[in-house]
């Protein structure tokens, strides 16, 4: 009898712990999570990230991770302010839904037409483009993304202005190509119909109705925030290092969001809802069913090895995939110093967000991933062991790539100039201008905010380092290189660079730099010059003009040496002589492509 009390009382115990074991796989899927993600805190080398994790319409999970202020010892709360970079795309595409809505715009409306500023390399361009093109990145541009980020300006109609110089790499809506500039399109759309900023209508219409108080579309003010995270990278030695933050306002619509995973939360709610927020209609059904729809196709979808994608495609501000068998809504976000993810899944009512200060991190995925798993009752995947691995193969494959480029540096070439005729301004319209200049015996050049040396590589193509805020030169050489081209007359003439993937290099158009001359030492070159003084030399203002029976006047630049460049003439200028003893130029010679032509004063 004993012995049988004692078998009984054994089932018992076991049934118990059976229950309470199926009890912590049912009750709680996310019981345990803390463990993982201090582990990938650790193995990805990361300061500190933020999750937040949204069931239906409950958050049931959020909480921070490291530290906001790695010196410091800050750390992150669910609260804590990242830049969200690219996740901004959905609220503006979204700003876009509701005008059309309000029967302000069509999503099929022509583009141009509702912001005239917007022009494209041809006209075939701007009569097709919609709206929608815009917002599924089907324009035919590719990213031209150093445009903006290296050419960096906070002024939205300088910026646009550049899209009219991107030469088109596919023809409309034939190929998925990213292109912030559309989603600053899109933004400047909303500032044109309803008059106000950007910034106002993100604010009036989602951050106030879903009470993201902690959220903002500014750097400045994220600086200035009490729980806002410092931006950090690793270096080259592998350690994390601090960084500055980045204004991207000019772009803002494409990126510039800072929030919470908190605040983010009311967003995922709105998205896993079908457009409401407390019971308060913040989006239409019908803009999220064709937002979260797929709109244009990115690349093929066939599943590989250990992998489960069967579609990848983009809707609206968002990409569209499978994960594991379930349908996935998401877009991540990049920004110096900062990561982000946010994403859900409309089937299975979850929502995931991840922010992160750690530079081009791939944190967010692991973690979305882990959590998703553990929400969708997946098998367990180790992401954080997968990630640790690939990040050593991507180690090896940059060694790789580093001594297929030293093999081929060609040793024991020289420059085919004298250093000083590098010294110039080099401008393409669809990104900036770079300036040369020659100091004591070395090149540096300025390109947007980056400042530069040149280092000879071979022939007339120069290796590059920056140059921080303190003068201190980067050890690290770029892999960009300047590529100096001359003309017929043996001039140099371009810069040739390398900006874009799988695109020819950007040429930059030399231009000598602009010396300004009073009127009174201008007077000194004008006169009739030539067989009968046919060639005429002449001030309107302060500017020197020339001109030739036959030929429009040609207004030209003084750029030293007593030599004036034809303004709009690439490869033809003046250069004056003076006689010993004369106050006026005796002569005159024209410099173009096919030689050089002597004029003798004739007054």
């Amino acid at each position: 009898m004993k012995r049988s009390l004692n078998v009984f009382l054994l089932c018992l115990i076991a049934l118990s712990s059976l229950a309470q074991s199926k009890k912590q796989k049912t009750g709680d899927p996310l019981a345990g999570i803390d463990t993982l993600l201090n582990r990938i805190l650790k193995d990805q080398q990361v300061a500190g990230f933020a999750v937040a994790v949204v069931k239906d319409d409950q958050v049931i999970y959020s909480k921070g991770f490291g530290y906001r202020d790695l010196e410091s010892k800050k750390p992150v709360t669910p609260n804590t302010l990242f830049a969200i970079g690219s996740s901004t795309k959905s609220f503006t595409s979204s700003l876009i839904g509701l005008l059309q809505k309000e029967g302000k715009l069509s999503l099929d409306g022509n583009a141009t037409s509702y912001l005239p500023q917007l022009k494209f390399y041809n006209d075939n361009m701007n009569n097709q483009i919609t709206v929608r093109d815009l917002m599924c990145h089907r324009t035919g541009l590719s990213r031209y993304d150093l445009s903006w980020f290296v050419f960096n300006s906070s002024n939205r109609d300088s910026i646009i202005q550049r899209v009219r110089y991107m030469e088109p790499t596919a023809a409309v809506r034939e190929k998925w190509q990213y292109n912030n500039f559309m989603f600053l399109a899109q933004g400047m759309i909303v500032e044109k119909l309803t008059g106000k900023t950007w910034e106002q209508n993100i604010k009036e219409k989602f951050f106030d109705p879903l009470e993201m108080n902690r959220s903002n579309t500014n750097i400045f003010e994220l600086e200035k925030d009490s729980d806002a995270s410092l931006p950090y990278t690793v270096n080259d030695k592998g350690a994390i290092e601090k960084i500055d933050y980045f204004n991207i306002d000019g772009m803002g619509p494409a990126g510039s969001i800072n929030s919470s995973v908190n605040d983010m939360t009311h967003w995922l709610k709105v998205w896993i809802s079908g457009g409401t927020y407390k019971g308060k209609e913040i989006l239409p059904s019908s803009y999220i069913g064709e937002a979260a729809s797929s709109q244009m196709v990115m690349n093929g979808g066939l599943p590989g090895k250990d992998e489960d994608i069967f579609l990848a495609t983009y809707g609206f501000g968002w990409m569209i995939n499978s994960y594991r068998g379930h349908y996935m809504v998401e877009h991540g976000g990049n920004i110096n110093g900062f990561s982000a993810s946010v994403s859900f899944f409309p089937a299975d009512k979850l929502g995931i967000v991840v922010l992160t200060n750690q530079n081009t991190s791939n944190v967010p995925g692991i973690i979305y991933s882990s959590i998703a798993d553990r929400m969708l009752k997946l098998k367990s995947v180790d992401w954080n062991g997968r990630a640790t691995k690939e990040k050593i193969a991507a180690k090896e494959r940059e060694k790789a790539v580093k001594k297929t480029a030293e093999n081929a540096h060609v040793l024991n070439t020289k420059p085919s100039h004298p250093l000083k005729d590098y010294d110039g301004l080099f401008d393409n319209p669809a990104y900036g201008v770079i300036s040369v200049s020659l100091k004591n015996d070395s090149l540096f050049a300025i390109m947007g905010k980056e400042k530069l040396l040149l280092r000879h590589y071979h022939y007339d193509v120069f290796s590059i380092s920056g140059i921080d805020k303190k003068g201190k030169i980067d050890t690290a050489v770029s892999d960009l290189r300047f590529n100096f081209m001359s003309g017929q007359d043996g001039k140099i003439e371009e810069l040739s660079l390398p900006l874009e993937r799988g695109m020819k290099p950007a040429i930059f158009a030399y231009k000598p730099r602009v010396v300004d001359l009073s009127a009174e030492l201008l007077e000194h070159y004008t006169g009739s010059y030539g067989e009968n003084g046919m060639s005429k030399v002449y001030l309107k203002g302060k500017v020197l003009f020339v001109s030739v029976p036959g030929q429009p006047e040609y207004e030209t630049v003084f750029v030293g040496n007593d030599t004036f460049s034809f303004k709009n003439l690439k490869g033809f200028s003046l250069k004056f002589e003076n006689k010993e003893g004369t106050k006026k130029a005796s002569s005159v010679s024209f410099v173009q492509p096919n030689g050089t032509f002597k004029q003798v004063r004739k007054d």
